[in-house]
């Protein structure tokens, strides 16, 4: 008997280190997992592990940030599994430079894929728990360099820290509809962080 037993869980980024560490203690916990990642091949072998385990996982390819994806996304919960109860934000990139040398290019690449990554998905989630009745759970990630700061990533550590307000003002908002939202701020070594 896990937590999430019989709940369905949307996670985007899933395909590798802490988003794919959520996916699968997320099947491991009973759920069934509608997993995003932008590169196929690895999110295919995140949902076959999640088979082998005796879990149940589909994945939606593509960039969470676009907001077809992201309505996918909760559709494909919902198509296949009947039901939401959760979402995890999760999905980033990097693009660690000074400032003075970071290119618009990188500054527009980190907030889309974290800031627009976590509206899209969430703003979803929020249309189907309004029209079909909460309760429902949305968790962001943000990071200590939003927090604390990190030398070299100033669009990250935006991006962020700007999650981290994003989850407190949509906790405000949704409470009253039974939803919560919550942030965290992991540290991991990771191939992104390598």
């Amino acid at each position: 008997m896990g937590l999430l037993d019989d709940k369905v869980v949307v996670v985007t980024g899933a395909g590798r280190g802490i988003g794919r560490g959520e996916a699968l203690e997320c099947a491991r916990q009973g759920a069934a997992v509608v997993l995003n990642e932008f590169d196929p091949a690895v999110g295919a072998g995140v949902v076959d592990e999640i088979k082998t385990l005796g879990g149940s996982a589909v994945l939606v390819e593509g960039d969470v940030s676009d907001v077809a994806v992201a309505d996918s996304l909760i559709a494909t919960a919902v198509g296949e599994f009947g039901r939401l109860d959760g979402l995890v934000n999760n999905a980033g990139v990097l693009r660690d430079r000074t400032l003075a040398k970071m290119t618009p290019e990188e500054w527009d690449t980190v907030i889309r894929v974290h800031l627009r990554g976590h509206y899209a998905p969430t703003h979803a989630a929020l249309v189907h728990w309004r029209e079909r009745g909460g309760p429902g759970h949305v968790v962001c990630t943000a990071s200590t360099s939003g927090l604390l700061g990190n030398f070299g990533q100033s669009n990250y550590g935006a991006a962020k820290a700007g999650i981290a307000a994003f989850a407190q003002i949509v906790a405000q908002e949704t409470a009253r509809m039974g939803v919560t939202c919550n942030a965290i701020a992991p540290a991991a070594r990771t191939r992104m962080t390598e």
